[in-house]
């Protein structure tokens, strides 16, 4: 009988130790994942919010997320009071009238791999996170340019690294593609009058025409009846051309969507261009093709039926071969074709098949330089066939007029641990080009304007997160940064 009573007494005992125990071993397995967690964050990985525009398109600060109420197209403005007045569509160039409803979003998120470039050195154009020379105390995030060792040189809106361009992967190119007209947003012809305009806005006088055009004998049908695709019958030896027509609709000049149409005033043209559509063809016999004309030359490049794709240049109004490739047509179905001169290289696309040729790394390798000479785009076909998905976009552009840092003429030398960075978003960046004063040091230490040293940087950007949220969920509301989110400022003027 004792000895039931002691362990009667004792069971309560022994269950009161093992709950203190089992709340010790909690508190301690959640002092340990805070530890890891602050030591994750410290150095291997933060996640940042961007509430600037200075990499936009790539990378969007706080904006609107806008539809042209013309055509349809989709864009985004900066959520600053300057970059939203008069927004410009993307694709028809419609102007937004005043008091348009616009909906705040936040900046993208992104997570940033910390303490990479202690073990390998950044590469061109990776996307960089730093603390800003000028105020160590922020961190900014741009593209890297250019490395240590290494003369920087933008010369019309291209990169030049010791003399030669700077060609940018094929990943990274995707990126920076930006939209001048998209076929396939279009006004409805319940939006529009007889007279071009929207019917249901009092007063708007933006009138809207169809930017291609037909040439003086050409058969394309490309009327408002036949909807975004433009249809050619015609013989398989008669060339049929339509052209761009700049005046009708966006322009090839280096403008943003994302900023003031108000800022466009007096901006460079961009004649790195690329031309992209999916065709079919009703018969063996034909061409389909595109003109894209950069200074005072034309290129061509063209899908034969017989299976042969081609690379021209003109010389003296006459067509010279500069490369061909053979290929298996993809008969009576859509295919996708796409044509770009981008940083001195043609490249020609055609379902799985490319055909590229260099034209040179040097300043003048795509032609002797004429900026005042405007960009041309036609596309040409013979035969039947017809053309979808037609969509044109320029190359971003490096401003680098006006009093700023490895300009034409001036090239910038870098050295030891020094990097130059620029924003995509130009126009709006203060970057490389522009800090006009000494970076700031420990005790005293001062780095050399316009450079990013060693020692500030602080990651690469390799994901970004909850982007597009508001496709899914709506317009959200803007919040401010919490801890635990780092805030990059991005350095938009």
């Amino acid at each position: 009988m004792a000895m039931e009573e002691k362990n009667a007494t004792d069971y309560p005992i022994r269950r009161r130790n093992t709950t203190v125990a089992g709340i010790a071993e909690t508190l301690e397995w959640v002092m340990i994942a805070l530890v890891l967690a602050f030591v994750f964050r410290a150095f291997v990985m933060e996640a940042f919010r961007i509430p600037t525009g200075s990499m936009a398109e790539t990378l969007r600060g706080d904006h609107f997320h806008l539809r042209c109420i013309r055509c349809g197209y989709e864009y985004d403005v900066g959520a600053d009071y300057y970059a939203a007045l008069k927004p410009m569509c993307s694709s028809c160039g419609y102007v937004l009238p005043d008091g348009t409803p616009k909906a705040m979003i936040n900046g993208d998120r992104i997570l940033v791999l910390k303490c990479i470039y202690q073990f390998v050195d950044p590469k061109r154009w990776d996307v960089v996170v730093f603390k800003n020379p000028t105020n160590p105390a922020e961190s900014y995030i741009k593209r890297m340019i250019a490395l240590p060792g290494e003369t920087v040189e933008i010369v019309d809106g291209d990169i030049y690294i010791d003399g030669e361009i700077a060609r940018k992967p094929a990943n990274i190119q995707d990126e920076l593609w930006m939209p001048i007209y998209n076929n396939d947003y279009q006004p409805s012809d319940q939006m529009l009058n007889k007279s071009g305009k929207l019917a249901n806005i009092s007063g708007d006088d933006q009138v809207w025409e169809m930017p291609f055009k037909n040439d003086a004998v050409s058969n394309w049908d490309i009327s408002k009846g036949s909807g975004t695709v433009f249809t050619l019958d015609s013989k398989p030896d008669q060339v049929n051309i339509i052209y761009y027509d700049p005046d009708s609709g966006n322009d090839f000049t280096a403008k943003y969507a994302y900023n003031s149409s108000s800022s466009y005033y007096m901006r460079p043209t961009c004649s790195d261009l690329k031309l992209e559509f999916r065709f079919n063809s009703a018969s063996s016999e034909g061409l389909v093709g595109a003109t894209l004309k950069k200074y005072d030359t034309i290129y061509h490049a063209h899908i034969d039926f017989t299976g042969q794709m081609v690379l021209e240049k003109v010389v003296d109004g006459v067509s010279v071969e500069l490369a061909r490739k053979t290929i298996e047509l993809i008969p009576k179905v859509y295919a996708n074709f796409s044509f770009a001169n981008v940083d001195h290289r043609l490249l020609l696309n055609y379902g799985d098949n490319e055909l590229v040729y260099d034209l040179g790394t040097g300043p003048d390798g795509a032609g002797q330089r004429n900026t005042k000479a405007d960009p041309e785009v036609r596309i040409f076909g013979a035969g039947s066939l017809s053309l979808a998905g037609l969509a044109l976009y320029r190359d971003t552009y490096y401003i680098n007029t006006g009093n700023l840092r490895a300009a034409e003429g001036d090239p910038f030398m870098l050295e030891e641990d020094q990097f130059f960075v620029c924003g995509d978003n130009s126009p709006s960046s203060l970057d490389a080009r522009l800090w006009g004063q000494a970076g700031t040091g420990n005790n005293g230490k001062e780095y050399r304007m316009g450079t990013v040293p060693r020692d500030y940087l602080v990651g690469k950007a390799f994901y970004r997160y909850w982007a597009d949220a508001h496709k899914l969920f709506g317009n959200l509301p803007l919040i401010p940064s919490i801890s635990k989110m780092g805030s990059i400022e991005g350095g938009g003027n």
